[in-house]
């Protein structure tokens, strides 16, 4: 807001100097005056924060994926609130591990982050296994952008008690467990397709060892 008022101070004075220099010269002023305006104008835009209750827009494509696995309108909808929320946590996510070398230490040693991408793309692919997420949707995910923001708060304070010193501790244990159960919830999910996996192998197995006898 202050940087707005010095560019129309300065409009001002410009606009007084340059009055004096083209005198009479009307159309020249207005046209001056125009481009300081539109100058400041632009200036003083803001780009609009992304807001997390504001789907984005629906593919056909998209559409016709989400109606082939049997989902009616009303289910596509709450896919997507909830996926488009999930979205935004995992963002956050990964904005507070990236901030911080100790939360970045515990995500490597478990690939909480990665999992939860992953879990999302999975989801997208196969939307009618949303349930199968809960866990990881509406309680471990919210869990651990919530730790993660309350923990780099703490560790900001310039000054920190054997409390503060404590609670990052706690805090720290916390996070930890949480990613653990994050990297499970992942594991969980694919589980079956592993399954699919190792019945299509055992029966590659079975077919070339009839074929080589």
């Amino acid at each position: 807001m202050k940087k707005n008022i010095w560019l129309i101070v300065g409009a001002i004075v410009l606009i007084s100097i340059i009055f004096n220099v083209v005198g009479d010269s009307f159309a020249s002023l207005l046209l001056i005056v125009g481009a300081i305006l539109v100058y400041v104008g632009i200036r003083g835009r803001k780009v609009p924060a992304a807001d997390p209750q504001v789907l984005p827009s629906l593919t056909r494509e998209r559409e016709a994926h989400y109606l082939k696995s049997g989902m009616t309108a009303r289910e596509i909808e709450l896919f997507r609130e909830t996926m488009n929320q999930t979205k935004h946590q995992i963002d956050k996510y990964q904005k507070n591990i990236t901030s911080n070398n100790k939360l970045k230490a515990i995500d490597l040693r478990h690939d909480a982050l990665r999992a939860s991408k992953a879990l999302f793309k999975e989801l997208v692919k196969e939307p009618t296994k949303l349930p199968l997420a809960s866990h990881f949707l509406y309680t471990h995910l919210p869990n651990m952008v919530d730790l993660t923001d309350k923990f780099i708060e703490i560790n900001s304070h310039e000054i920190k008690s054997r409390e503060t010193y404590d609670k990052i501790e706690e805090s720290t244990q916390i996070i930890e467990q949480m990613a653990s159960l994050i990297a499970k919830d992942y594991s969980q999910f694919v589980a079956d397709d592993l399954d699919d996996m190792d019945i299509e192998l055992s029966i590659a197995k079975q077919s070339i060892k009839r074929d080589n006898e």
